[in-house]
């Protein structure tokens, strides 16, 4: 059973002449149990999709089903219960509190539910005895390292037991490390029955993942389903043929999976190329030179 179905949405901000297309006619159905990863270049609509499914924002057309119930046109005050009932998120920058433990952080959720101290300090516990930080609930965040962080971030999300987890570019601030650490243990939770929706501009990442959604310039233009451990098809194709050891070469990289896709801009991908050709040769030049 679908519990994310969007049909036509669009995202318009601004007005008349000024008015920008951030997401044009998405449809797009989530079924319960999915690990769904969104990739495309920065600017496509990523954020915008993703705010709009958490009910952090609300499409300017279209139609929005959660569950089985128009969530489109929720009031502020209905959508942030819904949301909070409902909906788990990830942020790249962790967005823990520094002033308060990390028990304290994972706990924050609950005191909106109104729980008393005991119990919320009992699930908090808990929620971190299960992605292996236990023995870190009284250090603040500035004392653990990245992945550790990141880790408390998934116990905050996981405290109220959400249906739905997002996670917007989770291990965007890690190293490689920290990032197998936050996989794994995406890929566990998931185990248990949760649907997660992730955005990553890292195929590598792919691998966790049982379906892949490509987007560009604000609308989805491939969905493919993927066999967990492998990376997917059309991501595979980028990471042996580019090789991705400078920014221009990760810019690159990720121009050339838009140019595997249908209505991709091959004037941006041959700039990035010649970008990429020209640090090439100046650093070909500076090696003669010295």
């Amino acid at each position: 059973m679908p519990i994310i179905e969007l049909e036509d949405v669009s995202k318009l901000y601004g007005f008349g002449d000024a008015a920008t297309v951030a997401l044009d006619e998405v449809s797009l159905h989530i079924e319960e149990g999915e690990f769904v990863a969104v990739m495309g270049p920065s600017g496509c609509g990523k954020s915008t999709l993703m705010n709009i499914i958490g009910l952090l924002d609300r499409p300017s057309y279209g139609t929005y089903m959660m569950n089985n119930r128009s969530v489109a046109k929720l009031r502020p005050p209905r959508a942030a219960k819904y949301r909070r009932d409902t909906i788990g998120f990830i942020f790249q920058n962790f967005n823990l509190l520094p002033r308060l433990t990390a028990l304290e952080n994972v706990a924050l959720p609950l005191v909106y539910k109104g729980m008393t101290l005991g119990r919320r300090t009992r699930q908090a516990s808990d929620m971190l005895a299960r992605v292996g930080l236990q023995h870190r609930e009284y250090y603040y965040p500035r004392q653990l390292s990245g992945g550790q962080t990141q880790c408390v971030a998934i116990a905050r999300a996981l405290v109220n037991n959400p249906k739905l987890i997002i996670a917007d570019e989770p291990t965007g601030n890690l190293d490689s490390a920290g990032s197998r650490l936050v996989m794994e243990l995406l890929s566990e939770i998931h185990k248990t029955g949760n649907t997660i929706l992730f955005v990553t501009h890292n195929p590598e990442l792919t691998r966790y993942a049982t379906r892949v959604v490509y987007m560009h310039d604000g609308a989805i233009v491939r969905d493919e389903q993927t066999v967990i451990g492998d990376v997917a098809p059309t991501a595979r194709r980028v990471m042996y043929t580019v090789p991705a050891t400078t920014v221009e070469d990760d810019l690159a990289g990720v121009s050339a999976l838009m140019n595997h896709l249908p209505d991709a801009e091959p004037a941006a991908t041959m700039s990035l190329k010649e970008k990429t050709r020209k640090t090439g040769k100046a650093r070909r030049s500076k090696r003669s030179r010295t």
